[in-house]
């Protein structure tokens, strides 16, 4: 009796514990609303200038959502059309991206999709629009103008165009006007489906948008029928998107039943068991999952999964280590707040997240969880695999270093631009498989003409010893040593130029098929390069 009674009282404890807990944070919150409230009041009355309230209020409602994670964000309703653009991956537009070299000149169509309004209105790359309905492009910012393309679906908007060749009722250098009927456009989430070699399918998928499972499903299907014994799936650069997708595609991959993937909340009773619900399409074709360190959430619920039922091998490099759940919540006057939820966690146990946002450090930064910390959990056939840290893959292959003098003519668009130049030049290319860029040297003078940072990694380094030299006053004692380095790695913009050839001439040849033949085109040419992939395919089949 008395050991009843000690229970029930600890019991009781317990109970009046928590619910003073909840209290104490009911409170705590009643208090900081009335504060910032009061703040906010006195402000609007005394403060030295006019209050701009919408503005002050979004500041703080973006640092406090900031101090939590960078999932965690408010969509007022302004911009709720850019957020679902993101979600879904549609608009309405005319589907083409644009180029605007210089803000007082014309708009260039740069990449027109295929089958896209654009294309069907006979919009080319290198044509220049000069007005947008009336509204000169001259004077406006390259956002400005793709704002104004955008558009409801179903409405017309017309361009004045400077065409860029012969047409069937103009020549080149013709100002003609073009209407347009914008209509939603679908951006891909597989942006390519194909077989690499007699045996291997390769599926490109870049997001986990809705329907992309059914559209992973297809693939299989139509590579299966032309001859597929092993699939690729790619996920390099795959960011995530909706989880339902990433059970949709596990369950192609393992038995209906199987556990995909367990979302864990805070709060009591919000643990959520997600489950392949229909039959697979194939147990048994070995799998390679390509991943690197941007491919992030549901692509490593994916890549997680069937590493853990070793159902696929996975290839690359560590994953970027995102391990949160966002839902989608309702705000008033029509705005949302995307939340992080749950962490989810895949058949094993583990984790994937790999920063600690709930620990930060004295400053406000956030660090990864170290290894020291993570913990060993074991696939179906016993294997090892660790949690806290992204996916780590079963072989370790990693992509190609480019030079610094690559990265610098691709991220200041020279090859973008050149491609431009080749266009107005050549009215047609040999179909994508056949055609290979043979003119570098025609290239070299473009580029050595335009102005970028070409200088070495190993210069570069050079300058900012040079910049701590003359910061501790040692310029003149080091002046001897450093003037013989700056000699040696002295080298002009063309001769580093004609030295990269061999990595600059793929990004040239993609950016060149894509203009002729669509994005698709472009993929092509990249899997020509891609020395990751080959390395995987060289990999031995593997049974766990």
């Amino acid at each position: 009796m008395r050991r009843n009674f000690v229970i029930l009282a600890v019991l009781s404890g317990l109970c009046i514990c928590s619910a003073a807990k909840a209290q104490s944070k009911s409170f705590t919150l009643g208090q900081w609303v009335e504060m910032h409230n009061a703040i906010l009041k006195e402000l609007n009355r005394s403060y030295v200038d006019s209050l701009e309230v919408g503005r002050i209020e979004r500041e703080g409602v973006k640092a406090m959502l900031e101090a939590l994670d960078p999932y965690t964000v408010f969509v007022p309703e302004e911009e709720q059309e850019d957020f679902q653009m993101m979600l879904s991956s549609t608009y309405g537009g005319i589907g083409a991206v644009i180029y605007k070299p210089d803000v007082n000149g014309n708009v260039i169509i740069n990449e027109p999709y295929e089958g896209s309004p654009a294309a069907r209105a006979g919009l080319v790359c290198g044509d220049e629009i000069e007005s947008i309905d009336g509204l000169s492009t001259h004077g406006l910012e390259s956002g400005e103008c793709s704002e104004k393309m955008r558009g409801k679906p179903g409405t017309t908007v017309v361009f004045r165009v400077k065409k860029l060749r012969d047409g069937d009722t103009w020549k080149a250098g013709d100002v003609i006007e073009v209407p347009v009927v914008r209509q939603r456009i679908v951006l891909p989430s597989i942006e390519y489906a194909g077989m690499l070699n007699d045996k291997d399918g390769y599926v490109l998928m870049s997001k986990f948008t809705d329907g992309v499972g059914q559209g992973v499903r297809d693939a299989y299907s139509t590579l299966k029928a032309q001859g597929m014994q092993r699939m690729v799936l790619d996920l390099r650069g795959n960011g995530g998107g909706l989880l339902n997708e990433a059970v949709n595609i596990v369950s192609l991959f393992v038995p209906k039943g199987s556990l995909v993937v367990t979302a864990k909340g805070r709060a009591s009773g919000s643990e959520q068991v997600y489950k392949t619900t229909t039959e697979p399409v194939d147990t048994l074709m070995p799998l390679i999952i390509l991943v690197d360190s941007a491919s992030a959430s549901a692509s490593e619920i994916v890549s997680g999964a069937l590493q853990d039922y070793d159902r696929a091998t996975i290839i690359g490099t560590r994953t970027y280590g995102k391990g949160l759940v966002q839902s989608i919540r309702p705000l008033p006057y029509d705005g949302q707040l995307k939340v992080t939820t749950a962490k989810y966690y895949t058949p094993s146990g583990r984790c994937v997240q790999a920063i600690d946002y709930s620990h930060r450090n004295d400053d406000g930064s956030v660090g990864h969880i170290p290894d020291s910390l993570t913990h060993e959990f074991k696939t179906a056939h016993g294997r090892t695999v660790r949690d806290g840290g992204g996916v780590t893959p079963d072989f370790e292959i990693k992509p190609h270093r480019y030079s610094r003098l690559t990265y610098s003519i691709v991220m200041n668009g020279i090859i973008e631009q050149y491609a431009l130049k080749y266009v107005r030049e050549h009215p047609a290319i040999a179909p994508v498989d056949d055609f290979h860029f043979t003119d570098y040297d025609d290239f070299v003078a473009f580029a050595a003409d335009k102005t970028f940072d070409y200088r070495s990694s190993a210069r570069a380094l050079l300058d900012e010893v040079k910049k701590a030299l003359s910061e501790d006053g040692l310029t003149e004692t080091m002046s001897e040593e450093v003037g013989a380095l700056e000699k040696k790695m002295e080298m002009d913009k063309e001769t580093f130029l004609r030295l990269k050839k061999e990595e600059i001439v793929p990004f040239i040849e993609e950016e060149i098929a894509v203009r002729y033949y669509f994005q698709e085109a472009g993929i092509r040419v990249r899997i020509r390069y891609d020395e990751q992939l080959a390395k995987a395919l060289e990999q031995p089949a593997i049974s766990w």
